[in-house]
């Protein structure tokens, strides 16, 4: 077994060296893929932009002006126009004794327990682990006795993004979606080389790629969650199922390879990462670190993509010649893609959606225009890259008739990609990287959203449509997007229509020859990671202007560098590294953490959006030893999360665990879901 020791005290971060080893190839190792300089270029926007797209740009941003903060659009507003935030920064709000509704629980205090701690009073149960079966004829789980057919009908390995979809006529019981992120051999097989993987592990590890779709049943009395087993909806998709691609880069040449020679058909789904649920009641999974797995890249795309030009960790490519870009060039093209699921339908075909661009996605989460018009906003996970939205041009039809479901599964199909630019409304010259609110107290500032391709119609200069949906990364390059700090999850408030977008961190952020800070990213050296959010028209999310400005920046609250929307920070709880983020019926926001640099295990976390309590900030739970929170769903009797990668800490083995959940000693330690109810049945937070 290769030895892992060195790496050890190698890593900068709170993520071992061994979750960057198999989760993201040692990303943060390589060469940043943004080298462009990104100066606005004035003539291609002008070129891009209408002169009514700037004029509505423009008038966001006069109300946000006129209102003395970012106009924050919400369904309240009496005038139909951008509705102003409530709680300038530095305010003192009147809390009451409670704290925000949904938020009204014992804030976990930072720890490092090797177990899910959760509040006094709330109950868990692990819903489902990595290996139980799901489908007909598949065995139970024996680590030691694994196969490839097994696991194609099992439960697959480090879940992310869940999903709960409602399912008619079947009482206490709904439809759960997963993905499965990616696989860790070592933590996987006993006895791993990773200099010579067998053909087994190898196909093992596609099997435990993917998705899953697992029926739950509740429990009456409490919020535990159990798997139905072989219900006829369960199903397993993995790196070699059948995946379609559809949209307006479907079938181009830079699709084709010799085993699919229409570019319409993909084998396999890798690194899924967090998704969406649509208004239409499908599942939509973003693949993020596909670049790992491909070896021998060679061109200047692959180089801004972040694929290596030697061999993989995992040696794929010695099984299967599509994983070999020396071969099959075209390969890894076909992924990086949003694909949309049809849980409902076991027998249907995935479809990767071209229209929504190719990048690092981390999430894609749908809402409607006033006319039933999806508005897709998803973020590129990469140091210095940036956050887009897709319009749709087609309108959703409601109800469940075949013909509407049939419809609805063409909106991603047809519309305009958009990359964000943002532009701070403060002195350049106050930011100096230590993250110090500029003098009119807040970050804060307007955006346009620069239109990339419109179905086969490019808006960008040199690019034809098919190259800026291939290889969108180089059309913001193009377009002087602005760069981020690591854009994961992007989420809308279903109660205001606040976009919240996730930026979990950049220690690259302000070295030698990268960017340095600016007022929507404000910190050089950034551990810790912020929030942002932004508001377009709450009727017209379609537009091409927006306000915004940080919502939080996180850290340790005594830190003078962070900041929780003017909230006393005696009040709140320490956060670092921000990466999922979900709503609950109250509007506060929830929000998972990825690789806590605050010495703490990543957790689970709720912020009020609104009102009096306006970022004040509570910790809900902890995962254990190793482990990522991932997901999560709220309900309201219920919070899921998954549990990823626990155990995952540098000279950890099969052999020689670093954690012994979730089934204790001598047991292998398993990714899993675990749901999190109040033992009074009461919903959760009030």
């Amino acid at each position: 077994m290769r030895n892992l020791l060195p790496l050890i005290g190698s890593h900068p971060g709170g993520r071992s060296a061994l979750t960057c080893r198999y989760r993201c190839g040692d990303a943060c190792f390589q060469e940043i893929p943004n080298t462009s300089d990104n100066e606005y270029a004035g003539d291609i926007i002008a070129g891009a932009l209408s002169r009514r797209s700037m004029m509505r740009a423009a008038a966001v941003v006069t109300v946000a002006a006129a209102a003395g903060t970012a106009a924050l659009a919400g369904p309240a507003a009496t005038d139909a126009e951008a509705a102003p935030l409530a709680g300038r920064p530095g305010g003192k709000p009147k809390p009451t004794p409670s704290g925000a509704r949904g938020l009204r629980f014992a804030a976990v205090a930072p720890n490092k327990d090797d177990k899910v701690t959760i509040p006094d009073g709330y109950g868990q149960n692990v819903v489902i682990r990595w290996g139980e079966p799901i489908l007909r004829g598949a065995p139970a789980f024996d680590p030691d006795k694994q196969s490839a057919k097994a696991q194609s009908g099992q439960f697959g390995y480090n879940n992310d993004f869940l999903s709960l979809l409602p399912l008619r006529g079947e009482r206490g019981r709904q439809v759960m979606v997963a993905n499965h992120e990616y696989t860790d051999e070592i933590l996987m097989f006993r006895g791993y080389d990773p200099a010579s993987p067998t053909r087994e592990q190898v196909e093992i590890a596609w099997a435990a790629h993917g998705l899953s779709v697992v029926v739950v049943q509740e429990e009456n009395r409490t919020g535990r969650l159990a798997p139905v087993n072989r219900h006829p909806l369960n199903r397993r998709l993995t790196a070699t199922s059948e995946f379609q691609v559809t949209g307006p880069a479907a079938g181009s040449p830079l699709l084709r390879t010799s085993a699919d020679r229409t570019g319409r058909k993909v084998l396999g789904t890798l690194n899924n990462c967090a998704g969406g649920t649509t208004p239409w009641g499908t599942t939509l999974h973003g693949e993020e670190n596909f670049n790992q797995y491909f070896a021998n890249g060679s061109s200047d795309t692959d180089k801004r993509y972040g694929i290596g030009t030697a061999a993989t960790e995992r040696k794929w490519e010695r099984f299967d010649k599509r994983f070999d870009l020396a071969q099959e060039p075209n390969e890894a093209h076909r992924f990086g893609w949003v694909v949309e699921l049809d849980p409902y339908d076991p027998d249907s075909t995935p479809r990767k959606r071209t229209a929504l661009g190719r990048f690092k996605h981390e999430a894609a989460q749908p809402r409607l225009t006033a006319d039933g018009r999806p508005v897709v906003y998803m973020g590129d996970d990469e140091r210095f890259d940036y956050f887009y939205k897709f319009v749709s041009s087609k309108q959703m039809r409601k109800g469940n008739s075949r013909a509407a479901r049939e419809h609805n599964l063409t909106l991603l199909d047809e519309g305009t990609l958009y990359v964000a630019k943002l532009t701070g409304d403060s002195p350049a010259a106050e930011f100096d990287g230590t993250g110090k609110l500029p003098s009119d107290g807040e970050f804060d500032g307007s955006g346009v959203w620069i239109p990339l391709a419109t179905g086969t119609t490019s808006h960008v200069p040199g690019m034809t449509a098919e190259e800026v949906y291939v290889f969108t990364r180089l059309a913001g390059d193009k377009v002087g997007a602005t760069k981020m700090d690591r854009p994961e999850d992007v989420e809308p408030s279903p109660r205001t229509g606040r976009v919240y977008v996730a930026l979990t961190n950049n220690t690259d952020r302000g070295k030698a020859g990268k960017a340095g800070a600016d007022e929507a990213n404000p910190r050089n050296a950034n551990k810790h990671g912020q929030i942002l959010e932004l508001a377009e028209h709450w009727d017209d999310p379609a537009g091409d202007g927006f306000a915004w400005r940080l919502f939080l920046v996180a850290g340790d609250p005594e830190d003078p560098a962070t900041y929780f929307s003017g909230f006393p920070k005696e009040g709140v709880s320490p956060i670092s590294c921000p990466d999922n983020v979900a709503f609950d019926d109250h509007g506060n926001l929830w929000i998972s953490t990825d690789g806590n640099q605050l010495g703490s295990h990543d957790g689970l976390f709720g912020v009020a959006t609104q009102g009096e309590r306006r970022g004040e900030l509570r910790q809900f739970l902890t995962v254990p030893t190793g482990a990522e929170t991932c997901g999560p769903v709220i309900q309201d009797r219920r919070v899921l999360v998954a549990v990823q990668h626990p155990g995952e800490v540098d000279g950890a083995s099969v052999e020689k665990p670093a954690s012994t959940w979730p089934d204790g000693p001598g047991r292998i330690v398993r990714p899993s879901v675990v749901a999190v109810w109040r033992k009074d049945g009461s919903d959760i937070g009030v």
